[in-house]
């Protein structure tokens, strides 16, 4: 494939990214039941979430089992702060959340958590119709006494929310080449401590 082919495809993406923005921002967004969510201090509802803020971007996280929804938080988890100026964020899962917060400190993720534990907001409020449980994101509204869910996105492989895909495409690698792991150390083959009682 020629330069330039690939500069006019990089444009193409650019303006229908801006177009996408553009018609989520016009999305008038719809009413949502107040779910209630289980914390590490306790029940929050979903307004709780919000805080102080008017918008909530809740990530929908599969739990401690998905290597790839943790690939997607351990990036996000560098922007939070810059997320954190101009809206709320929570990671939910089903999880309990005493194992939410033992696998986030292990990650490093500085997140709010709460677990939605497979019930009703899961089911109602997944990002994929006809499935629970999809990793993604949606973000709510708060408008006086109602909340509303204004836009939804999909994780997956060569998305737009994962810088990932894009770095490795440049090497012209994609999901069939690569997958995300937990970790990436790789057990010598001799161990000067002897050798004994290592996980893998």
């Amino acid at each position: 494939m020629s330069k330039d082919r690939i500069v006019e495809l990089e444009r193409k993406i650019g303006e229908l990214t801006a177009e996408l923005t553009s018609l989520r921002k016009a999305s008038p967004g719809t009413p949502v039941p107040g779910y209630t969510f289980r914390t590490q201090f306790g029940e929050a509802t979903l307004r709780d979430l919000f805080g102080d803020r008017d918008n909530l971007l809740a990530i929908h996280n599969m739990g401690q089992a998905c290597r790839y929804c943790t690939l997607w938080a351990d990036g996000f988890n560098g922007l939070l702060p810059h997320l954190e100026s101009v809206l709320a964020v929570v990671l939910v899962s089903k999880d309990p959340p005493q194992i939410q917060r033992k696998f986030a400190n292990s990650r490093g993720w500085r997140f709010r958590l709460a677990s939605h534990g497979g019930g009703d907001y899961i089911r109602e409020q997944g990002v994929m119709e006809g499935s629970d449980n999809v990793p993604g994101a949606v973000l709510y509204q708060r408008n006086g006494d109602a909340i509303l869910r204004r836009n939804a996105c999909v994780f997956g492989p060569g998305d737009l929310y994962c810088a990932m895909w894009g770095l490795l495409g440049l090497a012209g690698l994609d999901a069939a080449d690569w997958t995300p792991q937990y970790d990436y150390w790789k057990r010598p083959v001799q161990l000067d401590d002897g050798g004994k009682n290592v996980l893998d």
